[in-house]
């Protein structure tokens, strides 16, 4: 779910939450994750001149390291297609909700997590979010199993 994948991306095993999910700082530290960068200067028109990750699209799974919680590419390569549908934020802020849910049915599903077309400080957040009806070569998705 959307929710899940912020908690994941969000807090890896930390008390505090990520603004990025390197940290808190920009530019990202050497090896962070697959944005774009000076090896994607030549197809794409904003990058991070400051960062170069080798990889001018998507590089091979797993070759950043994971989070503290094992998981890989979360903050950076393909942004991924979640399991929710897109709806703006409707729930009362002051309302504390575990896990919440998207709507069932609708026409776009939410996608997060910055893809090697990321350079902004907007696309590169923890918390930005996305919709998508329809694919696109920057973004992905990840099997995940619900467990009770």
């Amino acid at each position: 779910t959307e929710a899940e994948w912020e908690w994941a991306a969000r807090f890896a095993g930390r008390d505090t939450g990520l603004l990025f999910a390197w940290g808190g700082e920009l530019p990202p530290p050497e090896r962070a994750g697959n944005y774009a960068d000076l090896a994607a200067a030549k197809i794409l028109q904003t990058t991070l001149v400051t960062y170069n990750d080798g990889f001018p699209v998507t590089a091979p799974v797993g070759t950043f390291a994971p989070n503290s919680y094992g998981i890989s590419d979360l903050g950076g390569n393909a942004s991924e297609w979640v399991q929710d549908y897109y709806t703006l934020d409707t729930v009362d802020s002051t309302q504390r909700v575990d896990d919440p849910l998207g709507p069932e049915v609708g026409r776009f599903h939410g996608a997060r997590g910055a893809s090697w077309r990321s350079a902004t400080l907007t696309d590169l957040r923890v918390a930005a979010r996305s919709y998508e009806a329809n694919a696109r070569d920057d973004l992905g998705f990840r099997l995940a199993r619900n467990l009770q």
